[in-house]
């Protein structure tokens, strides 16, 4: 009648406390533990409970109120295993215990052995049979998966001819999404918190779910090759392209430069022949000019004429032959006048001095 008096108090008053051990509840013999509590933010005191002991286990009050506090463990031993509970205290009063905590010790038995019925690889959402077994007659057998703080299963071995006593652990259905570790320990009933050694881990594995893993990294290894091709191929393609715009605008200016140069050089050419051929109209002007000159001066000029030009140089003299319409030139001294051989064609000389 009492205890559900103190029940009804705390009903709808204070929020109930939860309890947790870090790294977990099954601890190494020797090796620390974390107790955590968490209650209200208004909690000024938390209490740690273990049953069996009338007295208190441990207090602690924090500084300030908070929702959390801890129980440090240095050195696990046996007179730390048990069942924990924890309550607080608030300015309403204590609130209800917590559920309980199994804190056990672990490595003072040899492990058992740990397999898989037939096999560790399973189907998706298949299930299999897990085998704790060891010659060493324990009494329970516990499963405990990798990342859980509490135990999976506990269940009560059965004598075996092949291995001494066994569990058979039913374990499914099994999906990929999860990872399926596991280990199992064995005790005695009369001391149930002081456990063996861990058997050895094993994992479970889903048949087919590695060739997938597989096919999608091939997969997305294959599109990232392709992407990289393409990139290449458009890299190189834009090059080429580059290339041809390049030729294509040098072979238009080049075009444009030779056609003006044979322009200049057809002008200069055009002007030396203009210029030729004007000195030669000057030059058959002058002599025709001279030469009718020299038909109307008297005989005396003539023979003046012929011993003057005589005594020049004839390297310093050109003749200039007319012949009807044509022109030619010579280094040659002009005929003696007094020669008596005739003329195959009248021809008429004149002589331009050059400067």
């Amino acid at each position: 009648m009492a205890s559900t008096l103190t029940a009804l108090l705390y009903l709808g008053t204070l929020p109930k406390p939860t309890i947790w051990a870090e790294p977990g509840s099954a601890i190494p013999w020797w090796t620390s533990v974390t107790i955590w509590h968490q209650g209200s933010l208004e909690a000024r005191e938390y209490r740690l409970l273990k049953e069996g002991k009338l007295e208190t286990w441990d207090t602690q009050k924090p500084p300030e109120p908070g929702d959390k506090a801890n129980f440090f463990i240095r050195y696990m031993r046996v007179i730390h295993t048990g069942r924990y509970r924890c309550d607080y205290l608030s300015p309403t009063g204590w609130s209800e215990p917590s559920d309980p905590l199994e804190l056990v010790v672990t490595g003072l038995q040899n492990k058992p052995q740990l397999s898989a019925l037939p096999s560790p690889v399973v189907a998706s959402g298949g299930n299999v049979t897990l085998q704790c077994a060891s010659w060493l007659g324990f009494d329970r057998f516990v499963l405990m998966k990798e990342g859980e703080r509490q135990p999976s299963s506990t269940l009560v071995s059965q004598r075996a001819p092949s291995v001494g006593s066994q569990a058979l652990f039913l374990v499914g259905p099994v999906t990929p999404s999860l990872r399926w570790t596991f280990r199992c320990y064995g005790y005695y009933n009369n001391t149930p918190q002081i456990w063996s050694y861990p058997s050895d881990p094993l994992e479970l594995r889903v048949s087919g779910h590695k060739n997938r893993k597989i096919l999608i990294g091939v997969s997305v290894t294959f599109l990232l090759l392709l992407s990289l091709l393409l990139l290449l191929l458009f890299l190189l393609i834009r090059h080429q392209h580059q290339k041809k715009m390049l030729q294509v605008r040098s072979g238009s200016v080049a075009p444009v430069q030779e056609e003006n140069q044979s322009n200049q050089e057809g002008g200069s050419w055009w002007e030396t022949g203009r210029s030729t051929s004007a000195g030669f109209r000057t030059s058959h002007e002058n002599c025709q000019i001279y030469a009718e000159v020299r038909e109307s001066q008297p005989e005396e000029d003539k023979q003046m004429d012929s011993q003057a030009t005589a005594s020049e140089d004839p390297q310093d003299v050109t003749h200039a032959q007319l012949k009807g319409l044509n022109l030619g030139q010579g280094t040659s001294a002009p005929p003696s006048s007094q020669s008596t051989e005739p003329a195959a064609e009248p021809s008429v000389y004149a002589a331009v001095a050059i400067h």
